[in-house]
């Protein structure tokens, strides 16, 4: 979906998106059988396709012909989606407050020690560049 020139994904256009992401310019067929793997009911090609051709007449993909197919590539960047996603997320579940959402999302996983110390570091760097201001 796009709102003010910005791409907020569906739930099954993101599924596709990541597919791409992680691999790259692919064909209907590859990106169809990549999304089926571990699940109950597949998805029939037929609905990929049309998806996609959504998704490209949306501006989300590239499409270029290769033989008989096309082939299909990300339109638009995974930090891009991730980051108006989560801004959107913030603005609307935790009224704003990322640091809020930050501690709701600690406190329902399972942090490993090791996790635990990144944010450790991560919070002394913060810290660092909050007093070279």
């Amino acid at each position: 979906m796009k709102k003010g020139g910005k791409y907020y994904p569906t739930d099954p256009e993101l599924e596709i998106l990541q597919v791409l992401w992680a691999h790259g310019q692919s064909s209907v067929r590859t990106i169809n059988e990549a999304l089926n793997q571990g699940r109950s009911k597949p998805l029939g090609y037929t609905t990929t396709l049309k998806q996609m051709q959504r998704m490209h007449e949306s501006g989300m993909l590239t499409r270029t012909e290769s033989g008989k197919s096309h082939l299909y590539k990300a339109a638009i960047h995974e930090s891009e989606v991730q980051h108006r996603l989560l801004n959107r997320l913030v603005d609307t579940a935790f009224k704003g407050s990322a640091l809020d959402m930050a501690l709701h999302a600690l406190g329902q996983a399972e942090v490993s020690s090791e996790e635990l110390a990144q944010l450790q570091d991560w919070l002394e760097a913060k810290k660092k560049e909050g007093g070279q201001s």
